[in-house]
Parts: structure tokens; C-alpha cells; sequence
């Protein structure tokens, strides 16, 4: 029973022991079982009668309680306060209550809630008074703990380089801040915070986050932009966590921030080098990666994000599931798929990834995010990773007690170490973390001892500042930034040390109490960025020198460029006019080949038929007439010969390609179905390999054929059978010959090889049999007119190939035809 709920006011009913003995025993004993102690004395003080209770709880005698009452048992530092309220209670007839010490019986001390009240008789006038004891040891000192530990709380707050923030559970209120010199402070609840520090364009989306953090009670953690003391734009990261209630409801917020703007500034000097960007992304300590097209292939991967995957360095190239094939069932194949389909980024915050690291599934946690990457005309080509592993992080799960559990949240989050120094017996105490970093396995070092951790340069310097800041008419506060070694693994940390000197009631220096943080990641990050921008700096400058002289260079030359290029404007006029006289004269003497060949076809025909009618005519003459008439119609005939394959030349060279898909197999045959009689005069044998389908003229086509095979027919061996060979093949143009220059360039063409076993040529001759009337042979020897070939050499230029021979005299020859496909 709480005292609050006690009350002893009915005077009426309180009579003394001699009246009224049966109905005092049961009030006596209800008020046994509930308290912890109840006497009486008369209305003087003075103790009446025993009381079995008070002893027990108190220890006192029974004489002792008889000659001096309750207040012999009173601790000597509450005695006084206790004797002036006992006895103005006993003036002014009111009603007594305290809190103070009693003796136990154990020799020790609790505190006591004390209550004590007049009894009235009938007649209004006190008889005596009634006292009761309540335990109260326990709630006292959970409330010096409490005093306690906000005082060493504000020195936390005060002491640390951090900002530390308190904020309502819907973040709607913001209930204290201590800028740092950062950030304006305030201890004075206000609704209108993000108004005061965060920058209208921003609002919405811290807004958002913080919604988020709310919704999912999970640790808010942001970097964003904020309005400076000094009144410019800065940048800080901010974190904070719930402090939840036993039935798991958020209480409020307590959260801390650093200024990250020099940092945020040095990486924006950075981006305008991409060179220095790549190595920055390449040595950053939190994950990278770029993945690219749909299938996610990686195209970079820095070393950080290397070392969380623990699947080697040979990464670049891979796609990201066939690299990390375990994480199938943990939707991040899902997360990037609908950032590269829908371009729309994807955030995480503390999500579990499992990762298989040496054979096993290990549980990580991270922060990641997958952005978008577009190319110039907005479309989506990859995917930009950026993650940073939060495994450690540790959730804040306990309802806010006592500001105890709110300073621990504190030191976690800004990772600090304590230590505090007793000034006069100059000995240290330090936190797990403190002992961590030194290499100790006691909490407890003198201060002799302590030096020892710190460098030998560094502790006179230490030791001069410690010692300046303890003494009466400092200024009480600590500050300073040196190395410690860890005397155990020989670990060199750079710790912010910052304190604050406690006095006892004298002003005298009493307490040495403060924080530690380890800065040594962030000095060297410093360090590096510096070493950097100044190397970058100067490459810059050198390279500016560079480009000034090659500008001076180029200006000269383009003089020189200048001149040149009119000059080869005039030349290029002068080669169009050569060119179109040119075309001219070639369109003319098509023409006249065209109407030549038909007008003069008439004439020959009539010289055939009046050969034919001599020769029927003078039968019975002479054997030298006859001869006369034959040559003069072998002549005929020949120069009929000719003026078709001129004809026909002349048809190829003038008429359009009208291109359609050919099969090459399809018109072979009938190409051989026409030769037919000749091949079996000939007792040729054609092997005629499996041809493709082309785009192509199939009437030129099929005239090119024809004029091939009919050579291997006509210019064959006398003591061997004819054998005619046609295949093909597919070839790039990186693999055409030197020599072959097709009309058209495309990636791939069709080789046909037409190959014989007749006489062959010298293949000084190649370029030449494929000019109009070249013969390599007499008329009387082999019939032809020196056209066929040229119109097979026409035939494949219409159709933006090629045609060349290769041959061995008395052998044979090979025939090739490179066609576009």
C-alpha cells in the first residue's frame, strides 16, 4: 500500500486502550498487516506502551523507545529536519509527514515514508498520536539513480561533439536540441522546428522519411540539408530512435546528428573529375556498384561491395543473379527489375540479406539503394547500387524508464566511450568500450598508469592540459584530439576527448567526467580528401599548361587546313565535271551498242538466207565456190554471235536490278537443264553442292551461271571428260582477299566457287578476261566472242559484289562470285 492512499483523520473513532480495549485490538492489528511500523505516543511526543512493529523494523530496544521515541532512530543527517517538523506538528496539532532515514536492525539505513496524526477525543482535544511507517528504501533510491543519471545525461549532452535531439512520438514536436554551434539550440518545446532548420524544398522529403520511421517504429536515419546557426545551408546526418512504451507504442523520439558539410563539399569538388570521381567510388568504404541492361551484368563494382559479396574480384562482366544465385528468394531480383522497367529508384533501410560466404548462408543487414541510370535521349540502360552495412545496429526495444536507458541510447548511437577522474586520489574509470580501445581488463587505472596508452610524444602535452583543467580557477571544461594505443593488440586510435571538472561544496575540483570518440576513420578520410584535391589540383593546372600550347599548335595547323581544304574543294569540281563527262559517255556508248546490235542483226540475217539460197542454187559447182559460201556464213554467224552477246551486255548494263529472294540451287538447275545437250556431247559431270537463298536479279543471276558453266564446257581437256564443281559459303568482310573491293560493303557475303578441270590460263591474264572482246585463244581453236565473262563481271557489280579467277594451266580454273547477302 502506497502512502498516498493511507490516511488517519477520524478522530471520533481513536479512544484509548484502557476504554476501549476490544475495539482497538482489531484496528491495531489491519494496521499491522499493512505497514511496516505503527506506535503512539501521547499528545506531548511522548512514546506510550510498546510497540512490537516499530522495534522490529527499527531495531530499537524497548527502553530506548520508552526514554528517547522514534526520533533516536533517525539518521543524524535527517535528525534536524525531522526534530523541527515533529515539533511544529505538535504545536499547530497538524498532521505529520516525511521522508527519512531509520536504523535497521541490520546496522544499515532506509528511507521511510513517516506519517503521523492526533487523535481527538469527544471533545475535540488531542489525546494522543498515531504514527505509521512505510518502506519506501527502494523508490528512493531509484529516484537518486534518476537525479543521477540526468545530471551525467546533460553532461553527455553538453560534453559530446555530437547533436543531440528529443522529439515527440509523431514528430510534430520538437522538445529540445543542442545545436553544437551547428544548429540554433533550443530547450523550449516548438512546432515549428522544420520551419526554423530544414530548407522548404526539403521538407516534404524528410517528411517522408520520418513518416516512414513512424510507421515501421523502426530507427529513423537520414542525410539531408539544414539551415546553419550562421544562417547558410548545411548538411548533417541525422539519427534517431523510438523509445517505446511496455505495450510497444512509441513514447518519443531521441535521436543526434553530425555536421557532415566539409564532407559533403570535398565530394562535390570531386565530381567535376571524373577520373577522380572513379578512384573516389573505387576506394569508398560503403558498397558501389553499376549493373547494366535487363539482364543486370555488372559493369562496376567497387572494391567495398567486392568484399560483401566474398565471391572473388573476378565480378566485372557477370550477371548480378548468376554472381549472388542465393538471393532468388529474397526479392532483390524483383527490386531491380522494376527499377530498370519502371525507372522509379528503390530504397532500403535495414533490410536482412542472406549471403553465402565461405560455403554458408550468413544473415546481413543494410541500407541499399537501387537507382535508375539513363542515357542521353532518358531511357533506362542500368541500374546505379550504393549500399552501406548496418548489421550492428542496435534497436532500442525497452519503454522509457528512467533517463538511464536514454543516456545509454546516446553513448550507442554516437559510439562514444565514458571515463571519469576522481581528482583527489587521481584515479581513472572507463566504460567497456574505453577499456576496448586501451587494451585493459580493469575499469579502474591510475593516472600514471593511464599515460601509458598515449603515445610517448603526446603525454606531456595530455598531461599538461589534464592538469591545467583540474585546477580551482580553470575554466572547468576539456577538450582535445590525440592518439591512444591499444597496449594488448598495439591498435592505434585517434580519439576527441571531452570533458567536464565537478566541485564539491567548496568549489573545489572533485570530478573529472567526460566522453571519448573515435575520429580516427574520419581524419583519415580527411587526410585522403585533401591529398586529393590537391593532387587533382595540380594535374589540372598542368594539364591547362599542355592545352595552351596544343591550342596554339591547332591554330596553325587549321591555317594550314584551311588553304588545303580549297584547294580540294577546286580539285573535287574538277572531278565532278571529269565524272558526269564521263557518265555521259558511258550512257551514250550503251546506247549505241543497244541500237547497233539491233540494226544490225537485219542485215545478217539477210546474209544467212541469201548464203542459203547460193548454196542451194550452185550445188553442182565448183568445191572452191562452195568453200567461199561457207566462211561467208560461218562469218555471218559469228558476227550474229557476237552482236547477241553485245546485246545481251549492253541489256545487263542498262537495265535495273530488280531484286527478289533466288535460290541459287533452283536456278543452277534449270541453268542445266538448258545446257543439257552440251553436257552430254561433253560427258560432263556437274557437282552441284547445296546453294542458299540471295537477294538478287534471277534473270542476270541465272545469265552469269550460264556463261560459267558453258566455259567449263567449251575450254575443256581433249583427253579427259569435263568435271564442273559449284559450291558456297558464307564470309565476312573482314575476311574478303586484299584484292576484292565489292560495290556495296556490307558485313557478310556469299562466296561461289565454280570450279573446272579444263585447260586453264596464266593468271597474269585475270583482270583482262574480263574485258569486252579479250580472248586468250584463237577463234579456230575455241568458238566465242570475249563477252561472256565481262557480262558475268557486270552481272556482280550490278548486284554490289565482286568476280575473280584463279587458275594452273593444264589443271583448271576456279571461277569466285562474292555476292552481298
Amino acid at each position: 500500500m502506497s502512502t498516498e492512499h493511507l490516511n488517519i483523520n477520524d478522530s471520533s473513532e481513536l479512544h484509548s486502550d484502557r476504554e476501549t480495549p476490544a475495539s482497538s485490538e482489531p484496528y491495531t492489528l489491519v494496521l499491522e498487516s499493512l505497514l511496516d511500523a505503527v506506535w503512539e505516543t501521547d499528545k506531548t511526543g511522548r512514546p506510550i506502551g510498546d510497540s512490537a512493529t516499530w522495534r522490529t523494523y527499527t531495531g530499537q530496544k524497548v527502553d530506548e523507545w520508552q526514554r528517547k521515541g522514534w526520533l533516536a532512530a533517525v539518521h543524524p543527517d535527517d535528525l534536524e529536519h525531522a526534530q523541527q517538523s515533529w515539533t511544529v506538528s505538535l504545536t499547530t496539532q497538524v498532521a505529520l509527514a516525511i521522508e527519512l532515514r531509520f536504523s535497521r536492525p541490520d546496522g544499515g539505513w532506509r528511507w521511510t515514508n513517516l506519517r503521523a496524526a492526533p487523535a481527538l477525543n469527544e471533545h475535540g482535544v488531542v489525546e494522543k498520536w498515531v504514527g505509521i511507517c512505510i518502506d519506501i528504501h527502494d523508490r528512493k533510491q531509484l529516484e537518486l539513480r534518476l537525479i543521477d543519471a540526468e545530471t551525467r545525461f546533460q553532461l553527455y549532452v553538453n560534453t559530446s561533439s555530437d547533436i543531440f535531439y528529443k522529439m515527440s512520438a509523431d514528430w510534430s514536436e520538437m522538445r529540445s536540441l543542442s545545436g553544437k554551434n551547428f544548429l540554433s539550440s533550443t530547450d523550449v518545446p516548438t512546432l515549428s522546428w522544420q520551419i526554423d532548420y530544414i530548407p522548404e524544398e526539403d521538407r516534404a522529403y524528410v517528411q517522408a522519411k520520418i513518416e516512414q520511421a513512424i510507421t515501421t517504429k523502426s530507427p529513423f536515419s537520414l542525410e539531408h540539408r539544414v539551415k546553419r546557426l550562421d544562417g547558410t545551408i548545411g548538411w548533417t546526418f541525422s539519427r534517431a530512435v523510438p523509445v517505446l512504451d511496455n505495450e510497444g507504442e512509441i513514447i518519443e523520439w531521441f535521436g543526434t546528428a553530425s555536421d557532415v558539410t566539409q564532407h559533403k563539399r570535398a565530394l562535390e569538388g570531386l565530381a567535376d573529375n571524373e577520373q577522380t570521381l572513379r578512384s573516389l567510388v573505387a576506394s569508398a568504404p560503403f558498397p558501389i556498384g553499376v549493373y547494366e541492361g535487363s539482364e543486370m551484368r555488372i559493369k562496376l563494382a567497387n572494391q567495398a561491395i567486392i568484399d560483401v559479396w566474398g565471391k572473388g574480384n573476378d565480378v566485372v562482366g557477370k550477371r548480378y543473379a548468376e554472381l549472388l544465385p542465393e538471393l532468388e528468394n529474397q526479392h532483390v531480383y524483383d527490386q531491380l527489375d522494376r527499377v530498370f522497367t519502371t525507372g522509379v529508384p528503390f530504397h532500403a533501410r535495414n533490410q536482412r540479406i542472406e549471403l553465402t560466404i565461405d560455403g554458408k548462408l550468413k544473415p546481413f543487414y543494410f541500407n541499399y539503394s537501387f537507382t535508375p541510370l539513363y542515357t542521353s535521349d532518358g531511357q533506362v540502360y542500368g541500374v546505379l547500387n550504393t549500399a552501406a552495412e548496418v548489421t550492428d545496429l542496435i534497436l532500442v526495444k525497452q519503454a522509457l524508464e528512467n533517463s538511464q536507458q536514454r543516456l545509454q541510447a546516446a553513448v550507442e548511437l554516437a559510439e562514444l566511450a565514458t571515463w571519469s577522474m576522481d581528482i583527489p586520489t587521481r584515479t581513472f574509470h572507463y566504460s567497456k568500450r574505453f577499456m576496448e580501445w586501451l587494451g585493459l581488463s580493469e575499469d579502474k587505472k591510475e593516472l600514471d598508469e593511464l599515460y601509458l596508452s598515449v603515445p610517448e610524444q603526446y603525454r606531456q602535452s595530455v598531461a599538461s592540459a589534464i592538469e591545467a583543467v583540474i585546477l580551482p580557477d580553470s575554466s572547468g571544461r576539456y577538450e582535445n584530439e590525440h592518439p591512444v594505443v591499444n597496449r594488448s593488440t598495439g591498435q592505434v586510435r585517434i580519439i576527441h576527448v571531452q570533458a567536464l571538472v565537478f566541485r564539491d561544496d567548496d568549489g573545489q575540483p572533485k570530478l573529472l567526467s567526460g566522453t571519448a570518440q573515435d575520429v580516427t576513420v574520419q581524419r583519415k578520410i580527411q587526410l585522403a580528401l585533401e591529398g586529393q584535391v590537391q593532387q587533382r589540383t595540380e594535374e589540372l593546372t598542368q594539364r591547362n599548361e599542355e592545352l595552351a600550347f596544343i591550342n596554339e599548335e591547332l591554330a596553325a595547323t587549321n591555317e594550314e587546313l584551311m588553304a588545303a581544304s580549297e584547294e580540294i574543294a577546286a580539285a573535287n569540281t574538277k572531278l565532278e565535271e571529269v565524272n558526269q563527262n564521263l557518265i555521259r559517255s558511258n550512257r551514250n556508248l550503251e546506247q549505241f551498242a543497244y541500237i547497233a546490235s539491233h540494226d544490225l542483226q537485219e542485215p545478217l540475217r539477210k546474209i544467212q538466207q541469201f548464203g542459203d539460197l547460193l548454196k542451194s542454187r550452185y550445188a553442182s559447182a565448183g568445191e572452191e565456190d562452195i568453200v567461199y559460201i561457207d566462211r561467208m556464213q560461218v562469218a555471218a554467224s559469228r558476227m550474229s554471235a557476237l552482236i547477241r552477246d553485245l546485246l545481251a551486255f549492253s541489256r545487263i548494263s542498262t537495265n535495273q536490278v530488280k531484286t527478289s529472294p533466288v535460290s541459287l540451287g533452283k536456278l543452277v538447275s534449270e541453268v542445266l537443264d538448258t545446257l543439257s545437250i552440251a553436257i552430254e556431247e561433253s560427258q560432263a559431270t556437274i557437282q552441284v553442292d547445296t546453294l542458299p537463298v540471295i537477294p538478287g536479279d534471277g534473270l542476270q543471276l541465272q545469265q552469269l551461271f550460264q556463261n560459267l558453266i558453258a566455259n567449263g564446257l567449251k575450254f575443256r581437256q581433249a583427253d579427259r571428260p569435263a568435271f564442273i564443281q559449284i559450291k558456297s559459303q558464307l564470309v565476312s568482310r573482314i575476311d574478303l582477299p586484299a584484292s576484292i573491293n565489292p560495290e556495296r560493303q556490307v558485313d557478310m557475303y556469299c562466296q561461289i566457287d565454280v570450279i573446272d578441270n579444263g585447260i586453264g590460263f596464266d593468271e597474269k591474264y585475270t583482270d583482262r578476261i574480263f574485258q569486252v572482246f579479250q580472248r586468250l585463244h584463237g577463234k579456230n581453236e575455241f568458238a566465242g566472242t570475249g563477252v561472256g565473262l565481262a557480262i558475268c563481271q557486270k552481272v556482280a557489280a550490278n548486284h554490289g559484289g565482286a568476280i575473280t579467277a584463279t587458275s594452273v594451266p593444264g589443271v583448271g580454273s576456279t571461277f569466285t562470285v562474292y555476292l552481298p547477302m
